[in-house]
């Protein structure tokens, strides 16, 4: 059986945004929640200062891909308060939590960050990183993780190697130039010509437009890809990797709504018979990762790129700038 602990508290409710069911961003809308105050013996309930915006919560909020579904709730979403990046201070611990104590200023991915208070496993959490605001602690986790993994764990980048960042003044890009410059690679980033000077400032050695330069026909060949904009073809985007190379398939906004995964799936399929690897990213949410990325942050070789900021009550408006592609980097919430 399950142990919980079940906290005293005078406040009985929060501000929160909440969604009954899935759409654009006009679902979102500012509510009043209970404060959660039942946690498992792993959890941490923090007062959170600030909350980030990323592509996954647009598909939360969406319900697509269908298959997300499955997990989320197949008619409305089980869990009416969106959000996952959060930074704040812990309010409380379950009777498991060893790693934290109230009053702890953490970042992380919790469950709907989109509200003053919301819950995380303590595997997900680390200690907010030395010289950050909430506004940039809240923008890491999702964004950097997907990043780390994806140029580190994955792809192996090493100093001297040439790697290809797609979408590169988004999210997770700004984060993959940045982690592959630390390591040592000359790094080309491929944006929009209004987030060049972006992408450039985060290290970028190169700069492509999408929208005139071809990255097939530029002549290069690169070590590594990190594609995440998903929406370069794939016959284009082997004829950009060098014969050997890998390409890490993380967008995928053009692979499909039932599962979202047809593009990295064809890749992995096009791997077995090539020299080069497509391969794909199996998210993973540990503490570890975080306190990875907290050291190249605390070290300087990394830095938060917030674009714009929004209070609690704005998050839709926050939201429609995002998937009209009006955010340089990250959004970051602002709660408390």
């Amino acid at each position: 059986m399950t142990r919980t602990t079940t906290l005293p508290t005078s406040t009985t409710t929060m501000r929160a945004v909440v969604q009954d069911r899935y759409g654009d961003a006009d679902v979102l809308r500012p509510s009043e929640r209970p404060v959660p105050r039942v946690l498992r013996p792993d959890e941490v309930l923090v007062r959170v200062h600030a909350a980030g915006l990323d592509r996954g919560t647009w598909h939360l909020m969406t319900g697509t891909p269908y298959a997300v579904r499955l997990v989320t709730g197949l008619r409305r979403p089980r869990q009416p308060v969106p959000g996952l990046d959060l930074a704040g201070t812990v309010e409380a611990v379950g009777a498991a939590v060893a790693r934290f104590a109230p009053g702890d200023e953490v970042y992380g991915i919790g469950t709907g960050t989109y509200a003053e208070y919301a819950v995380a496993k303590e595997g997900k959490l680390a200690p907010k990183p030395a010289g950050l605001s909430d506004q940039e602690a809240a923008t890491v986790a999702v964004s950097g993780l997907t990043a780390l993994q994806s140029v580190t764990d994955i792809a192996g980048v090493r100093a001297g190697q040439r790697v290809l960042v797609t979408g590169a003044s988004g999210g997770v890009g700004s984060y993959a130039v940045q982690i592959a410059v630390a390591a040592g690679a000359e790094v080309t980033g491929v944006c929009s010509a209004a987030k060049a000077d972006l992408v450039r400032s985060l290290g970028a050695a190169h700069v492509l437009d999408y929208a005139r330069d071809d990255i097939a026909g530029t002549g290069e060949r690169y070590d590594v890809i990190i594609d995440i904009a998903g929406d370069v073809p794939l016959p284009r985007l082997r004829r950009a990797l060098a014969p050997s190379g890998t390409a890490v398939l993380v967008g995928s906004e053009n692979a499909g709504r039932i599962t979202g995964m047809s593009r990295q799936l064809l890749g992995l399929v096009v791997s077995v018979f090539s020299r080069q690897r497509l391969t794909m990213r199996v998210p993973r949410e540990r503490a570890a990762d975080l306190e990875r990325l907290s050291a190249l942050i605390e070290a300087g070789r990394v830095t938060p790129s917030v674009g714009a900021t929004y209070p609690l009550a704005d998050a839709a408006e926050a939201m429609r700038d995002l998937v009209a592609g009006r955010v340089r980097g990250k959004v970051a919430i602002v709660v408390t």
